[in-house]
């Protein structure tokens, strides 16, 4: 929350869509977008947080299960557009593709120094027991929070859901019906949200590091790529194929355990064609927790032999973003492989 002595934060909420932003219409039952115009007469506890709310609504709202690059890079637009104007910005989003959306900001958004928090729902907001009130009101606290000094103890893209705040590029939806229905297995939350808020002390530490650079987004992304989650009885004909088709640009490969893949000679020849067409592949564990140690087992070493990229504990949803922003960066095959097994944005941990 703001401080005493510090002038009134001023919040950007972005609406994209997604249940958050729903009422039901007392005759008919119907769930359509509220306006958010009479938002602080609907909640009129956000009066106690001290924090200058505007809105932004898109123009035509997106089912999260719609959103992909051209939405973000409508986001992207939105906050480049408002940055100077507000001190954070809060982005009401649909849960299923939240964590892609939240990955894909971290990379697009580039030298950020203020909060952009998303946030959503598991019940529309005029839903008697709906998550969404709270979950709004976490984040706009979260999104207005200063330090001692007056400067933004977020200064990244993030997603608050239940009682936590999580790094954006960390989180994975694990839960259909539960109001905890993100997790982060591998990273912990930035801030945990009860009777107080306690911050994660990193957090802090890195909010006082200056960005130097101007703030920009990234709108240029490259969609010819794909998620190809290994299994029992999977072809290599298959994989081939796909490796084959001339429109793909980059594959990230979801392994078992550590990393590891089938020996098979034929299943070897086809990744191969891979380096042989200059393809990225980023190699991420298909497990909830942990990390890809490639080479630890023999049933990984033939992926490095390859050049596949160590994806380390990047989430899918990190890792697939990552290829798409680096992609369209136009950097070539090297450029792109060694930035793909660096961390940008905190989504990975470097052994």
């Amino acid at each position: 929350m703001a401080q005493k002595n510090q002038p009134e934060r001023k919040i950007l909420i972005v609406y994209t869509g997604g249940t958050i932003g729903m009422v039901q219409d007392s005759a008919t039952g119907a769930l359509s977008p509220f306006r958010f115009e009479g938002l602080l007469e609907a909640m009129p506890g956000l009066k106690s947080l001290d924090i200058s709310i505007s809105s932004y609504c898109f123009p035509h709202l997106i089912d999260s299960s719609d959103m992909g690059p051209e939405g973000w890079v409508h986001i992207g637009k939105v906050i480049e557009e408002n940055y100077d104007s507000y001190d954070g910005f809060v982005v009401l989003h649909g849960t299923d593709t939240m964590a892609y959306t939240a990955s894909a900001l971290s990379f697009m958004l580039e030298n950020l120094a203020k909060p952009v928090i998303l946030t959503g729902s598991q019940l529309p907001i005029g839903v008697l027991r709906s998550d969404g009130k709270a979950n709004l009101v976490n984040a706009l606290e979260m999104a207005a929070s200063v330090d001692e000094e007056g400067r933004p103890k977020v200064r990244e893209v993030c997603v608050c859901f239940g009682d936590s705040l999580f790094r954006g590029n960390r989180i994975t939806k694990f839960s259909a019906e539960s109001f905890t229905a993100f997790l982060s297995a591998n990273f912990p939350a930035l801030a945990r949200v009860g009777v107080h808020v306690k911050w994660n002390p990193m957090l802090e530490q890195d909010a006082r590091t200056l960005v130097r650079e101007p703030f920009r987004v990234w709108k240029t992304l490259e969609s010819h790529v794909l998620i190809l989650k290994i299994h029992p009885g999977m072809t290599p004909s298959v994989l081939r194929s796909l490796l084959e088709n001339t429109d793909l640009k980059g594959l990230v490969l979801g392994t078992y355990g550590s990393g590891n893949a089938p020996t098979s000679e034929a299943f070897v020849e086809a990744l191969s064609v891979a380096r042989t067409r200059r393809i990225p592949v980023l190699n991420v564990t298909q497990c909830a927790e942990g990390s890809v140690e490639m080479g630890k087992y023999a049933a990984s070493t033939q992926l490095r032999d390859l050049g596949v990229v160590d994806g380390k504990d990047l989430t899918t949803e990190a890792a697939v973003t990552k290829m798409m922003y680096l992609l369209g960066k136009g950097l070539d095959y090297e450029a792109v492989c060694k930035a793909l097994g660096q961390d940008l944005r905190g989504e990975m941990t470097c052994r």
